[in-house]
């Protein structure tokens, strides 16, 4: 989308939010919509609420348990006559339609996963791809020689999900860059010393997430290593390795920050993590809504894209880092 034709869009949101204000004063009210209940969403609801403290507005931070009810919380926002609606889609191919009829009524971005088809105003994330390398790269850090490994991850259907996936996969292979490649999850991925067995998903259910990592045992007793790709399955995976008494016999790479992750990191049985920062992701995705509901459409960039990179989390770095996270959640 051109500059132009965002400035226009921008515009034509501004105009259907003039229809949400009441003239009574109340203070405007947002909504921070996550795609599902885990610690990470904890993290980024923290940061949500201190932009509303900060900016002086009411944020609502909401954590569906299904597609269902994440399109029935969008409904809602739109009839409650939120200023704006903040979200990361679960299935952003299949919410198109719905992305685009809450964005005809107010302010709409999307943060953590994207919905690049529709017409959302920004995305307020990391380049899932990119961070899917990073995390290929600790993978070949504990493994310098090579092995197999199993991926386990929420969901297949979010957009962060499969680009994620395939930079982990792409830079396992040493493959050259590519978002677009997409190897199907089923399938043996083999290359460069290493052999992807395949990937399995829980469907953000983390009783479904540890056995998975079980199955994986049974059916792999040699298996070399175990990656997580949501943030709560490296705790699962842990769990079942110390049932297995495999700790620190399978590797394990993580996603997200996790405190039993971050914990598994300092004690040695995680080699380590590829973090975002879910903090700014709430923080953020207020401060851009507020900034243009008061008319300031400056906020969104060309490309429509606010990158918050994500990094590598080792042994030498854990205790820095936890300390950071735990002070932004008031616990130091």
């Amino acid at each position: 989308m051109s500059r132009l034709a965002r400035s226009f869009f921008c515009f034509l949101v501004l105009f259907a939010l003039s229809g949400c204000r009441d003239g009574s004063g109340n203070v405007p009210r947002y909504a921070f919509i996550t795609n599902g209940v885990a610690e990470f969403w904890t993290i980024a609801e923290a940061g949500a609420k201190k932009a509303g403290d900060d900016l002086g507005v009411e944020v609502t931070v909401l954590m569906p348990g299904s597609l269902t009810d994440q399109k029935q919380m969008l409904e809602d926002a739109v009839t409650r006559g939120y200023e704006g609606v903040a979200v990361s889609p679960i299935d952003s191919s299949n919410q198109t339609d719905m992305l685009n009829q809450v964005a005809a009524a107010t302010a709409l971005v999307t943060h953590d996963s994207d919905a690049p088809d529709s017409k959302r105003l920004a995305y307020i994330g990391m380049d899932n791809y990119q961070a899917g390398r990073l995390c290929g790269e600790l993978l070949k850090e504990a493994l310098p020689s090579g092995g197999e490994i199993m991926i386990l991850i929420g969901r297949m259907e979010q957009e962060n999900s499969r680009k994620r996936r395939q930079g982990v996969i792409d830079a396992l292979l040493n493959r050259s860059e590519d978002p677009d490649r997409f190897d199907p999850p089923a399938g043996v991925v083999e290359g460069n010393g290493f052999k992807v067995l395949g990937t399995l998903t829980d469907g953000f259910d983390l009783s479904k997430a540890k056995a998975n990592a079980e199955d994986t045992l049974s059916r792999y007793p040699e298996i070399d290593a175990m990656v997580g790709l949501f943030a709560y399955n490296p705790p699962a995976i842990l769990q079942a390795l110390e049932q297995a008494g495999k700790l620190n016999t399978v590797k394990v790479v993580g996603f997200d920050e996790d405190s039993q992750t971050l914990a598994g990191i300092a004690a040695g049985t995680v080699h380590g993590t590829v973090v975002q920062n879910p903090y700014e992701y709430g923080y953020q995705s207020v401060k851009i809504l507020k900034a243009v509901a008061a008319g300031d459409v400056s906020v969104i960039p060309e490309g429509a894209f606010i990158h918050i990179p994500g990094r590598q989390i080792r042994k030498d770095n854990v205790e820095a880092f936890t300390k950071d996270l735990n002070a932004k959640l008031g616990k130091e």
